[in-house]
């Protein structure tokens, strides 16, 4: 028996003896009086063994086998999921394993197997919580990380945008630098699948604000003098989205924790299905976002969504590319040193000549041309090159120079100048002006 046992023995014995009341001994005990009353029968029936619980030396029902330890610990240290974190890699069991578990058990399993978790925990630093907007599509946080995805070493940049209200991923898409294609195409996600927002939340890189913004002066902005919007701006701007710029990364707390969680996931979903390149990876994250928003999304504080629906919107006319160009005759432009000729339809009036057009370009609908709200289709045209008219070529003559001539045998003719008379005085005086005392040992000489 443990000490804890005699000491409660003992008290339930004096209470048997009468030397104390039932509800003395519950209050020295701790314990109900319906409690103390159930002891002392049991002890008076069986004596001190009353008190020991019968589960004592068994083992628990619900306990998992130490054959089923030893699988989780040999699962977690294999190449396919060791770097998983532990709560990662419960669900991963789960998923891929059959195998279900609760993550303390896992943590208490893998911890005294002296496994530590690969991810990182920081210090708690207290903060202010900014509260989540309460509808979703209100606020759209947009970014894009660079990191080692696919652990070769070679780093890309995943582009993705996540709701404000919800904390739902609304898109994602990789490429191998952090650009406008990028931005693009996870905009493209967030339309056709939830709709137009009202504002993007994002950082002041180029992409997303002009780098003249804020720095015209007074001067010049007397003089009429504007700071165009970018592509992606420009974009914005038809769909009436307005964009926020971060001032420091903490503005956007919620979609950098987002990068955390997914740096230390997606790398080990990418080794198991076996992805190390783009074009499988983007496929692969469609379906992942509606994994991870099942994990975890919260519900928003209002129901009704933010979102304004598309109305039928070309979205390809609006997420492009668009530049001023102007037509010639023939209806042929030139677009980044290359040639592209205007194709008209039975039912689209002709441009005119030296019409100046707006170039469409983008990674679906290719180069397209929009002129008095009408799209036209446009194909690389090369031009002919200009004949040259070829010149008559005459018979080479060669001159051949008589013997006469100076650099022929001309010299010969002429008397040869020889310079051996030396004027002594001059010599003197030179001796005298630049040897001076050592004059003696030069004339010696």
């Amino acid at each position: 028996m443990s000490q804890k046992q005699i000491n409660r023995y003992v008290v339930i014995q004096k209470s048997l003896e009468g030397a104390i009341s039932v509800k003395e001994a519950a209050t020295a005990l701790n314990l109900s009086n319906r409690q103390v009353i159930r002891l002392r029968k049991g002890v008076k029936e069986n004596g001190p063994a009353a008190l020991i619980h019968k589960n004592q030396g068994r083992r628990p029902a619900h306990a998992i086998t130490d054959s089923l330890k030893k699988r989780i610990v040999d699962l977690k240290m294999s190449d396919k999921y060791r770097n998983a974190n532990f709560k990662h890699f419960q669900e991963l069991l789960e998923r891929n394993e059959s195998i279900t578990v609760s993550y303390s058990l896992l943590h208490r399993v893998l911890t005294e197997a002296n496994i530590q978790s690969p991810k990182k925990r920081r210090r708690f630093k207290p903060h202010r919580r900014r509260t989540r907007k309460p509808q979703e599509g209100l606020l759209i946080q947009m970014d894009a990380s660079p990191f080692e995805w696919f652990g070769d070493r070679k780093k890309y940049a995943l582009h993705g945008a996540i709701d404000d209200a919800t904390g739902k991923i609304m898109g994602l898409y990789m490429t191998k630098n952090e650009c406008l294609q990028g931005y693009f195409e996870t905009t493209r996600q967030v339309l056709f699948n939830y709709g137009i927002p009202v504002s993007i939340y994002s950082d002041r890189h180029a992409i997303f604000i002009s780098t003249k913004a804020g720095k015209l002066t007074i001067e010049e902005q007397l003089e009429g003098k504007v700071c165009h919007d970018t592509q992606f701006g420009r974009a914005m701007k038809e769909l009436g989205v307005t964009i926020i710029q971060a001032r420091s990364p903490q503005a956007k707390g919620r979609i950098e924790r987002l990068w955390e969680t997914l740096q230390s996931r997606l790398p080990v979903e990418f080794q198991i299905a076996g992805i190390s390149d783009l074009d499988r990876a983007n496929e692969f994250l469609k379906e992942y976002i509606t994994e991870f928003n099942r994990l975890f999304a919260v519900e928003p504080d209002k129901a009704q969504s933010a979102f304004r629906p598309l109305d039928n919107i070309d979205i390809d006319a609006v997420l492009c590319v668009k530049q001023k160009r102007k037509v010639d005759a023939g209806g042929v432009f030139s677009f980044y040193g290359k040639h592209f000729k205007v194709i008209t339809e039975e039912n689209q009036p002709p441009i005119p000549t030296s019409t100046q057009i707006t170039v469409c370009i983008n990674s679906i609908s290719g180069v397209r041309v929009e002129y008095n709200n009408r799209f036209y289709e446009a194909i690389p045209f090369i031009k002919p090159k200009k004949g040259v008219p070829q010149r008559e070529l005459k018979p080479r003559t060669y001159t051949a120079p008589s013997d006469t001539h100076y650099y022929k045998y001309g010299h010969v003719h002429f008397p040869r100048l020889t310079f051996e008379e030396s004027d002594q005085e001059i010599l003197e005086m030179l001796q005298e002006i630049f040897l001076g005392k050592y004059k003696k040992f030069a004339l010696n000489k």
